[in-house]
């Protein structure tokens, strides 16, 4: 369920002259029983409304005096988000002669046309205070409260995001709230500059308009907007027709390609994106690639085994999100671990609709191919959901079935699609086009059933280089160096670049130069260490003819060691050296 909340204001929206109708009362019922929520927001002080209106029970939380004040009506308690206003100031005006006027706990009411002696007061004292205007009323409060900040005050309370909240009003003091949430609307009695900036507009006035809102979130969660909410979309980049994204709510996507072919530049792109718009993710990390990513807390690493319960804390603050690191964990382990977090998340999803999506690097390490879920893990179709992988056929089919959405990288781009579109059950696919470029995808979506090849953005930021991941880390088995030497007599694994250098040191010469003679060093720091210019390097030092094999060895640990010695640890060790 994308939207957990819906923020009403009172006046003019809720309520006809003051009075909210019986059939907009059962309206709001109806979208309780659905699991919804409900935040009053209103300019009114809380004593009037009270005394107005005797279902204020209905709502989690109610903010008065236009964002100067919270109450929860189910406890009875009261925050007040600013300082009172000063006897000096409301003296003042009294004496300047504004004479029809209200005072609560953080509010200054009255009325046009007494708006000049407000200013002229507010100029003459030096107070630093805000004058907001509402059909004829005029409110003053402290510098920056207002709508927004009372009902982020209140989604806080809540643990609820304004991604997953829909505000409906109609006033010039509802702009700042209907501005904030994923899905703004107005009644159709709302002033012209309300109707021009929300994403919809009820064909009915004040509770009648709220009821029709109301009727349209228990259909589909207003999924009918989807693909209009172009606000918040997700650029990922840009093909001859313009613009291509993904959706924010809706959209499941599988990136495959190959090693050093690009799939972890457009993750990082989706990833950064998200972060941008301020999606809440979280982003399991099995080989340590986002362990510097600087818009996420990072759990685990190389030293830490990251605990299901810290990560589930940090994610109750819908403004924080996480990159959850497995390179400290046994491989073994990663998998029942996973599973256990998956579990978790999708239960935070149901009861608040985030994490807004969830990021799975590697994944066919945690859900290969022979994997089958367990009775009720996985919905009938994943929403939100980013899965990267070498190649479809690594990642189980329970999966597959279930994404919509294939961005393809690398040589392997057609291959990936005609098999990802195969399994979809959809037509046989034989698209044959030219190799892609440098930053081109080949992208598929059910959604539009569109196929096409997308120049994809660079990263804002480039990638830092996890030099501690591979040269102290583990890599996976398959992606380790296997020293076996022409005869394979010998299988020495090497998981990081310490061990490599280890292990390169004490092999006899033979075996030392049949793989530099294959070039299977480049290939191993091209497609497992992922750095081209170090294996461009090496490669040139494979190509030479004749060099000593001591040589060929002091000159390989030189490159390694001048990307991959962290500054607290010196170069790295040479055996029997002390």
């Amino acid at each position: 369920m994308r939207y957990q909340v819906l923020a009403t204001d009172y006046d003019g929206t809720l309520a006809t002259n003051g009075v909210v109708a019986l059939t907009t009362v059962e309206a709001l019922k109806k979208l309780l029983a659905t699991g919804r929520r409900l935040v009053l927001v209103t300019g009114r002080e809380l004593d009037e409304l009270q005394a107005i209106f005797p279902y204020l029970d209905l709502f989690d939380w109610v903010v008065a005096e236009n964002g100067g004040l919270l109450y929860q009506p189910l406890s009875k308690e009261e925050h007040t988000l600013a300082k009172a206003p000063s006897l000096r100031f409301v003296e003042t005006l009294r004496g300047n002669g504004c004479n029809d006027m209200s005072v609560g706990r953080v509010i200054v009411a009255t009325w046009e046309p007494y708006q000049r002696i407000v200013l002229e007061t507010i100029r003459q004292l030096g107070l630093e205070l805000q004058v907001i205007f509402n059909k004829g009323a005029v409110m003053v409060l402290p510098a920056g409260i207002n709508k927004a900040t009372g009902l982020s005050a209140a989604l806080e309370k809540m643990s609820i995001s304004s991604h997953n909240t829909i505000a409906v009003g109609d006033a010039e003091n509802d702009h700042a709230m209907l501005n904030m949430c994923e899905f703004s609307v107005a009644v159709s009695n709302a002033i012209p500059s309300i109707v021009e900036a929300v994403d919809w507009t009820t064909s009915a006035d004040h509770g009648q308009g709220v009821e029709e809102l109301i009727d349209k979130i228990i259909a589909d969660d207003l999924g009918e907007w989807e693909c209009k909410l172009s606000r918040h979309q997700l650029e990922i980049g840009t093909d001859n027709n313009g613009s291509v994204y993904l959706l924010p709510y809706s959209d499941s996507v599988l990136i495959a390609g190959p090693s050093a072919s690009g799939k972890s530049t457009v993750a990082t792109q989706i990833v950064e994106t998200l972060a941008e718009k301020k999606y809440q993710f979280c982003l399991v990390d099995p080989e340590g690639d986002y362990e510097n990513f600087d818009q996420a807390v990072v759990l685990g690493g190389p030293k830490g085994h990251p605990q299901i319960e810290e990560a589930m804390s940090i994610l109750d603050n819908p403004d924080t999100s996480i990159v959850i690191s497995m390179t400290g964990m046994p491989i073994p382990d990663r998998p029942p671990y996973f599973l256990e977090l998956l579990s978790k998340l999708l239960e935070m999803r149901s009861r608040f609709g985030r994490p807004h999506w969830l990021v799975l690097d590697e994944a066919h390490h945690l859900l290969p191919a022979d994997w089958l879920p367990p009775g009720g893990l996985l919905p009938d179709k994943l929403k939100s959901m980013l899965f990267i992988t070498v190649h479809p056929k690594m990642l189980s089919t329970s999966i597959l079935e279930r994404l919509d959405t294939l961005i393809a990288v690398g040589a392997d781009a057609a291959e990936n699609l005609a098999y990802f579109t195969y399994l979809r059950k959809n037509p046989s696919v034989n698209w044959r086009c030219k190799p892609l470029e440098k930053g081109q995808v080949l992208y598929s979506t059910r959604r539009r059933g569109d196929r096409r090849i997308v120049q994809v953005h660079p990263c804002k930021q480039d990638r830092k280089r996890h030099r501690r991941k591979y040269a102290k880390g583990e890599l996976t088995p398959e992606r380790s160096f296997y020293f076996q030497g022409p005869e394979k007599k010998l299988n020495l694994r090497a998981q990081n670049l310490m061990l490599f250098l280890q292990l390169a040191d004490g092999v006899d010469d033979e075996t030392w130069e049949y793989h530099r003679q294959e070039g299977d060093y480049s290939k191993w720091l091209l497609v497992s260490i992922k750095d081209e210019e170090l294996a461009k390097n090496v490669a040139l030092i494979e190509s030479l003819r004749a060099i000593d094999p001591i040589d060929g060895r002091n000159q390989i640990r030189t490159l390694i060691e001048r990307d991959y010695t962290l500054p607290s640890e010196g170069p790295l060790p040479v055996p029997g050296a002390s």
